[in-house]
């Protein structure tokens, strides 16, 4: 979606409006440890789309609770916002967090293979005679 000054703010009135509802408001334990990561609203603002950060073995639950509770949070915020229309409201969980901690760890772990000298095609360069003799 086209980005401008008017939007962002839109975009950061809605998601700052939202996420004190989710923290404030909603009494619902699978939205605990939920937070809002960006919320997308469209240009007339009759749609939002927000998305949502937690834990990877709570996607499902999560996903079932903000179903549950749409109705409570778009009533909410609707009178939060006062704008002339109260947006349809979608949720989608937020996987980049997962993904960057999971390209961390394949970071962290380096093969043993890598640290073996290579020629410039690639392959590994067997020893010389003199390096043999001193190992």
């Amino acid at each position: 979606m086209k980005q401008n000054q008017h939007s962002r703010r839109t975009n950061e009135q809605a998601r700052v409006k939202l996420a004190n509802i989710l923290l404030f408001e909603i009494s619902d334990p699978d939205l605990a440890l939920v937070t809002i990561t960006g919320v997308e609203v469209s240009v007339d603002k009759s749609y939002l789309r927000a998305y949502v950060s937690c834990d990877a073995d709570r996607y499902d639950e999560v996903t079932a609770a903000l179903a549950r509770a749409k109705g409570r949070i778009r009533t909410l915020l609707g009178r939060s916002l006062g704008w002339r229309v109260t947006p349809e409201l979608d949720f989608r969980i937020d996987t980049t967090t997962d993904e960057a901690e999971r390209i961390s760890r394949a970071l962290e772990d380096v093969p043993a293979t890598l640290s073996v000298e290579k020629d410039e095609f690639g392959y590994p360069v067997e020893p010389s005679a003199a390096e043999k003799d001193e190992g």
